[in-house]
């Protein structure tokens, strides 16, 4: 395929914090998103406004882009607040802002004219009619909804080509559509349509009698059915293990492994969710899909997803699909068996800079003399393996056998080679494989 006429999309990074943000950038993020706090649909980021004018400083010092989010459904109460954010707007200056609320869009269009409005994936654009219909009202980009297809995909690009569209490619999915969920609302009281989710479709539940004693397929002692009322008599089957029932629990979003055939399609920006996460996700979504993608452009007949996926298996997860991408999801992309997110690997540490012939390395995880960590390269996909024959407390300079993480900012010093010093910036993270 002849790559030359194709733009590469735009990787789009989770930005939850400051130091988020700019790990996003180091390993290799175009842009970034981050929520306005107090009216976005994070509301547990960490950022202040004075972050947020930090962060987008530093952004476009690099030449990047950052956008907000301000995609809340608003009721009344919320207009008072929603005019002090727009004129927080002004000041900020950021490159775009997320919105999925037609009043909202409204609103911030008439204050800041010149400021490029994003349809967020909550207002569940699926189809040609509601691009254009947003691309009529003055949007310059719309954020498809995680249900939409390949094949719609492609029909959408085709039939819109004079408006910027973006996709998700990778992060946690909805039981629900595209994060419209009442479930959460309805048991804790926290909507999660309006940032606070309590991820109740994550929760282990007991399944307990449902069908008629009568029926012959009943069985106290094996197995429990469920009816959906417009299905009549397809008695569907609910396993149940000293664990629980995890009916509702997706697997995470991953489209890594399609690149060679969504990158073809001309898709505008590539979207990966996460804005909780940590450094180490961060660093290692954006290192796994920028060189998937540089890759793929520099040769695609050779292209293998094998090589990112081992990064992204290293991540904590659910298990991953791609979600809608075929069309509906099937069984496949629920995890039955359990809720929690688990991997191989922790995030160990993160660079803070060098001291001689050290890298001095705030400590997320207990690092101990003699273990082997695994450093990441902004630079490279090939992970640098460290070996830890020495270890320094660095606030004290003594030698130690072990140090955890015991206080905010505890760091050590590790002396390396020239080499890797170089290879490994500050920011850069590190990590180490979790004792079975």
């Amino acid at each position: 395929m002849d790559t030359e006429q194709l733009k590469k999309p735009e990787l789009l990074l989770p930005a939850g914090s400051l130091d988020r943000l700019k790990t996003a950038f180091l390993y290799g993020a175009d842009a970034v998103y981050a929520g306005m706090p107090g009216i976005s649909l994070r509301n547990k980021v960490s950022f202040s406004f004075e972050d947020l004018q930090e962060g987008i400083r530093y952004t476009h010092s690099l030449g990047k882009k950052i956008y907000l989010t301000i995609n809340l459904f608003t009721h009344n109460r919320d207009i008072p607040k929603l005019s002090m954010f727009i004129s927080h707007l002004k000041e900020l200056n950021p490159d775009g802002v997320i919105v999925a609320d037609p009043g909202v869009f409204r609103m911030i269009q008439k204050e800041i004219p010149d400021l490029p409005l994003h349809i967020s994936t909550q207002a569940n654009v699926c189809s040609t009619l509601t691009v254009r219909f947003w691309k009529e009202q003055g949007a310059s980009l719309c954020v498809l909804g995680r249900e939409v297809p390949l094949a719609e995909i492609k029909e959408i690009r085709t039939e819109c080509p004079d408006i910027r569209l973006e996709t998700f490619v990778h992060g946690a999915l909805c039981v629900s559509y595209s994060g419209r969920c009442l479930l959460s609302n309805f048991m804790t009281g926290r909507s999660a349509n309006k940032g606070n989710c309590a991820h109740s479709c994550r929760w282990r539940y007991k399944v307990y009698e449902s069908v008629d004693t009568k029926d012959p397929r009943y069985d106290p002692n094996k197995v429990y059915y469920i009816e959906e009322e417009t299905r009549t008599g397809e008695w569907m089957q609910i396993d149940q293990d000293e664990q629980g029932s995890y009916i509702m629990n997706s697997r995470d979003l991953c489209w890594l492994p399609r690149l060679n055939e969504i990158l073809p399609i001309g898709i505008d920006s590539f979207k990966i969710e996460g804005r909780n996460k940590s450094e180490y996700y961060a660093a290692i979504t954006a290192r796994a899909y920028r060189h998937a993608i540089d890759d793929w452009f520099s040769d695609p007949s050779s292209w293998k997803p094998d090589l990112y996926m081992d990064e992204l298996m290293t991540l904590h997860s659910r298990g991953y699909t791609v979600g809608f991408l075929d069309g509906n999801a099937g069984p496949e992309a629920q995890n039955f068996d359990v809720s929690a997110s688990s991997g191989l690997w922790r995030y160990a540490g993160r660079v803070l800079g060098s001291r001689k012939n050290c890298l001095e390395i705030e400590v997320k995880h207990k690092i101990t003399k003699g273990m082997i960590l695994e450093a990441l390269s902004p630079y490279c996909v090939k992970p640098i393996q460290l070996t830890v024959t020495e270890l320094y407390d660095a606030s004290s300079g003594q030698a130690a056998e072990s140090i955890s993480s015991g206080h905010l900012g505890q760091s050590v010093l590790i002396p390396v080679s020239e080499a890797d010093m170089n290879a490994l910036p500050p920011l850069s993270v590190l990590r180490t494989k979790v004792a079975i």
